[in-house]
């Protein structure tokens, strides 16, 4: 049997008191403006953060591989340290998970935004129908729900998530995932079909087109929120956990739905929190004798970015800054802060590019970063790395790896 990764580090792991906190600023990383040269980790203000990089190993990670842009669940698997290309999970099954829906073999879930259709000129016109306010999200799901229970035998189940997301189960049998999306991916262009990629998908897509069909006519007279877009469909996998591979007992602290679905999957106890980063960090502090790992998403550095606001996600940058003098004196012995992926405003959306990446402990090696900052992360102690090999140096800090072999 082929020696992975996973499995060598689960061979060495030691259970100890030892506490590590895992802090991912979603869509970290970026780009340079053509006008300044600077991306925005290197325009913001963040001197907490630098103090931290120059006591810590730094370096840039690798979410998938070189050159591929990956979404938010394989770059976080990446991160938890499981091999993203073997354990392949869909967005609606993370979605589902997250807002709390427990799913079985039956279900076929998918995430989805509300967005603006045009039909005069048959476009998608906003992709995020302008981010709604999540209580229109909720009276939007509850006027569908009760006006589409059922489609040709198979159950629907809506539920409402933040601002324009939200999460369809489709329940009956015979329903299978390999099925294209009608999320166009970008503005101006006209919604697609979803279309069944094998023979054993035919039912799911012509249910789903139904619902498609259904939603826009229930819609029709709402502005901005007027149509469906459906991605990311999946049904549950199986998956080993974080306690019996790691030998943790782990939990999360995240806000948006995916992010606590993921983290359930792999075996965290998703804790209840508010919406803001203060929050999240006092449900960490008050939670600390409970656990010995943590894992705290942030999310907005990700949609400022994708919304194209550079400035906007600065000043995020700038915020989360503010806060690293607390999450220093929760006591842990040894913190990761990085992102899942680059999400460059100049771009619009995630992108393929390193991640910045530090790991601080009392036997982190020398550094000579200064500032952090994608370019000088590049030239710390951790060099360029995968993203599954954050997880057992994090441990391995921890003193929670053993030795290997005689």
């Amino acid at each position: 049997m082929e020696k992975t990764l996973i499995n060598l580090v689960s061979s060495v792991v030691i259970r100890t008191d030892s506490k590590v906190l895992l802090v991912v600023a979603d869509g970290l990383g970026g780009m340079a403006l053509p006008e300044t040269g600077l991306s925005e980790l290197e325009t913001a203000k963040h001197p907490n953060l630098d103090s931290l990089a120059r006591e810590s190993a730094c370096g840039v990670t690798t979410p998938i591989y070189p050159g591929i842009t990956p979404g938010s669940g394989p770059a976080h698997l990446s991160l938890f340290g499981y091999d993203p290309t073997k354990y392949e999970i869909g967005r609606g099954v993370l979605e589902a998970l997250g807002s709390g829906i427990k799913l079985t073999c039956n279900d076929l879930a998918c995430r989805a935004n509300f967005a603006t259709y045009d039909k005069s000129i048959n476009e998608i016109v906003d992709r995020r129908a302008g981010r709604i306010p999540t209580d229109k999200n909720k009276e939007l799901c509850s006027f569908l729900q009760k006006n589409i229970t059922e489609i040709d035998g198979v159950k629907v189940l809506i539920k409402s998530g933040k601002e324009h997301r939200f999460v369809v189960v489709f329940t009956g049998d015979g329903l299978e995932f390999n099925l294209t999306e009608n999320d166009p991916q970008k503005e101006h262009r006209a919604p697609l079909a979803v279309k069944a990629i094998d023979n054993g998908s035919k039912k799911s897509e012509i249910v789903i087109n139904k619902f498609i069909d259904r939603v826009k006519e229930l819609l029709k007279d709402e502005v901005p929120a007027n149509y469906p877009l459906l991605r990311g469909f999946a049904k549950y996998p199986d998956i080993p956990s974080m306690g019996k591979l790691y030998k943790l007992t782990p939990a999360a602290v995240a806000t948006y739905p995916m992010y606590r679905g993921l983290a359930q999957l792999v075996g965290m106890e998703i804790l209840s929190t508010g919406e803001t980063l203060a929050d999240e960090i006092r449900t960490v502090k008050d939670n600390m004798s409970k656990f010995d790992f943590f894992y705290l998403h942030i999310k907005k550095t990700d949609a400022m970015g994708e919304d194209g606001n550079f400035d906007g996600k600065v000043k995020m940058i700038e915020e989360i800054d503010k806060y690293i003098p607390e999450i220093r004196g929760l006591g842990f012995d040894t913190i990761v802060f990085t992102g899942d992926h680059s999400t460059p405003a100049v771009m619009k959306g995630h992108s393929w590019h390193h991640v910045p990446a530090l790991i601080w402990s009392k036997f982190t090696p020398i550094n000579d970063v200064q500032k952090f900052t994608e370019r000088e992360c590049m030239h710390g102690s951790l060099g360029r790395m995968h993203a599954c090999e954050v997880m057992p140096v994090a441990l391995a800090n921890a003193l929670k790896l053993g030795k290997y072999g005689a």
